[in-house]
């Protein structure tokens, strides 16, 4: 048990002395050292005017060799490991596995006003049911509206989220309107609260409609991972442009766009 302790202890420090006193990062090969011995990673040499950091020496492209052999042999758990990662990887490939790992926490999707909070699947949901009030549906096929007359009235920003619960999974139906120059813009799309191997398994469709006119969309979530991503370039969005929402909303005093959604199981080749 003593020698365990140890053994755990010693690997602390080796850890902490391959981390970048600059990024703070484990530093990857080539690692560079001043002649007073004092290592950083090759990013941050540049950021530092080739000066060390430690002890202000101008620093040259002394490799330091040991550490980068030390470092070859080490193996560490995922940093994701209390969120339920299992793997152990090899050192220099650490980074790029954390990078797409599969139980790396989901940040929160609202996008109307920054929020930092991150956890796995249901710590997110409950996030956003008690903390941003989204509103959820338990059925694949839903029917749902949003006021649009405030972006016209007020011209900022608009956005909402409505979870989804279908299929055992969490989906997120983001609407979102704003203003290019003095043109509205409404769009909506759904994703899924998991990882994007999933969501092939399924494929969705919105409707909006009013006074005899209807606009279709149909196509597959996106993880909310890369829903941050999503821009107006994006294929797989719902978009409505300037006095079409009021056409198909409703020409009232209320402006209201109505949704009209379903999800399904997609058909898998094979």
């Amino acid at each position: 048990m003593g020698n365990h302790v140890a053994d755990l202890h010693s690997l602390t420090k080796f850890q902490e002395l391959l981390k970048c006193p600059v990024c703070f990062n484990f530093m990857q090969s080539p690692i560079y050292q001043c002649h007073n011995g004092h290592a950083l990673c090759s990013s941050c040499k540049a950021r530092v005017l080739n000066k060390c950091p430690s002890c202000r020496q101008r620093l040259s492209n002394i490799r330091c060799l040991a550490l980068e052999k030390m470092a070859e042999s080490l193996e560490l758990h995922c940093e994701y490991e209390e969120f339920g990662c299992p793997e152990i990887i090899p050192y220099h490939t650490k980074l790029m596995h954390e990078d797409s790992c599969n139980f790396r926490p989901y940040s929160c999707p609202w996008s109307g006003c920054p929020c930092s909070a991150v956890g796995n699947i249901p710590l997110l949901v409950s996030h956003l049911t008690d903390y941003h009030k989204a509103v959820m549906f338990n059925s694949c096929n839903f029917k749902l509206g949003f006021l649009i007359g405030d972006l016209y009235k007020h011209q900022r920003y608009k956005c909402a989220v409505t979870i989804i619960n279908c299929f055992g999974k969490h989906f997120c139906l983001h609407f979102d309107a704003f203003l290019i120059g003095s043109t509205p813009v409404y769009m909506a799309f759904l994703s899924l609260i998991g990882n994007q191997a999933e969501t092939g398994n399924y494929s969705y469709s919105l409707e909006i409609g009013g006074n005899g006119r209807k606009l279709t969309f149909e196509g597959s979530p996106r993880s909310i991972r890369e829903s941050e991503r999503r821009s107006l370039e994006s294929a797989d969005s719902l978009i409505v442009l300037g006095s079409m929402a009021l056409s198909l909303g409703g020409e009232t005093r209320v402006p209201m766009l109505e949704f009209t959604g379903r999800i399904w199981k997609a058909q898998i080749p094979g």
